[in-house]
């Protein structure tokens, strides 16, 4: 591991630099039939914004708890970056009446109220749409992040070996995040730049976390994340393999 990739947010600068236009993030709903794909740099944009968002509006600090309580979704790895970036814990599925801030779904929403903290809600709808009507207690994401700075600097540097994730009742630090998503990379048949891992994996293990998001972003290579891919069959699975160039699956 190079010295200066200590952090999954280490990790998304290094991906940046290297290829900035190649696709990282590929989001399926065989649910709705959404599909977006998002470059590194329309990615790290997405970081930025949402990580300008957690610390400044919602007085997110180092080591304060952020509940997610999301799918696995496109939106949902911007706010596990974001996290990283500020140096919060994300908490995935996470009791949000012991955290400091919760992000919920739509889905979610009763369970979020018991957050004493700050409250904010994904639509989780194409293109990043908002609420219709926005749910009472919380600030809308979609309506909170068009506005904040395109480029984001912690106020304190992120410790590597603090807690940077808690899911499904393990708990590891950004440096331990980068270690074993470097570590699961070869299993998941990732193999550098050009590797295309099709996920259908949740969010709530870190297997589906690293399948999803950190593995493909420690090798160098991309993921097309599926929700709801129990809904195709195998021949539109198999087109779809096809057509965005995947190499390797973890379904």
């Amino acid at each position: 591991m190079r010295a200066v990739e200590r952090t999954p947010a280490d990790l998304l600068s290094s991906a940046l630099a290297a290829d900035p236009g190649r696709p990282l993030v590929t989001f399926y709903d065989d649910a709705t039939g959404e599909r977006v794909e998002l470059s590194v740099a329309t990615f790290a944009n997405w970081v930025a914004k949402t990580a300008n968002l957690l610390q400044g509006d919602l007085a997110a600090a180092p080591g304060d708890r952020v509940a997610l309580l999301l799918p696995a979704h496109w939106q949902t790895a911007v706010w596990l970056l974001a996290c990283a970036s500020v140096g919060a814990v994300a908490d995935v599925g996470g009791d949000p009446a012991a955290a400091d801030v919760v992000i919920s779904g739509p889905d979610t929403l009763e369970a979020a109220r018991a957050c004493p903290g700050e409250r904010v809600a994904l639509a989780l709808r194409p293109l990043g749409g908002r609420f219709p009507q926005p749910p009472a207690g919380f600030a809308d994401y979609a309506v909170e992040v068009p506005s904040q700075g395109d480029r984001f600097a912690p106020y304190a540097p992120v410790d590597p070996e603090e807690p940077a994730l808690i899911v499904a009742g393990a708990e590891y630090t950004s440096a331990e995040v980068v270690e074993r998503a470097r570590a699961d990379a070869p299993g998941l048949d990732l193999t550098g730049p050009g590797s295309r891992l099709l996920s259908g994996l949740p969010y709530d293990t870190w297997e589906g976390l690293s399948a999803g998001l950190y593995a493909p972003l420690a090798a160098g290579g991309s993921v097309v994340l599926c929700r709801h891919l129990d809904r195709l069959d195998e021949d539109a699975l198999a087109k779809r393999i096809e057509s965005e160039r995947v190499t390797a699956t973890a379904r």
